[in-house]
């Protein structure tokens, strides 16, 4: 019973210190994006993404995202508030190939759509 306890305290003691070096990068970067969960795309895991590369992105990035929504016979009138706008931002701003972003479960997809959703009509 006490080495089940010991475990127990262990554990938690773990969870609240990978907690608080997530809350700490998080400060640290503002683009760095955790997932509950670890995801796995192809044979590699992430705990993370890193979207800091939206800061370097330009107009130009922007209008050619919007042009390969458009070629896929997406007619939006705010793009950059659709998912797959973000996935498609993300992948430049990351490196990581847009398949990544679409293969994210739903409600990490949603932290991806919301971070880029907040830098771009975030204050400064």
């Amino acid at each position: 019973m006490e080495k089940e306890k010991n475990l127990t305290q262990a554990a938690e003691a773990e969870a609240a210190a990978v907690e608080a070096r997530r809350k700490q990068e998080m400060e640290d970067n503002p683009f760095l994006v955790f997932f509950k969960k670890p995801f796995t795309f192809e044979g590699v895991s992430y705990e993370s993404v890193d979207l800091s590369g939206l800061e370097s992105l330009s107009a130009a990035d922007m209008i050619a995202v919007n042009k390969t929504i458009e070629r896929g016979g997406t007619v939006n009138v705010l793009p950059e508030m659709s998912l797959e706008y973000a996935c498609l931002i993300s992948a430049r701003a990351s490196g990581k190939p847009v398949e990544f972003f679409k293969a994210l479960p739903p409600k990490e997809a949603l932290k991806i759509k919301n971070r880029v959703t907040n830098f771009l009509y975030g204050e400064d």
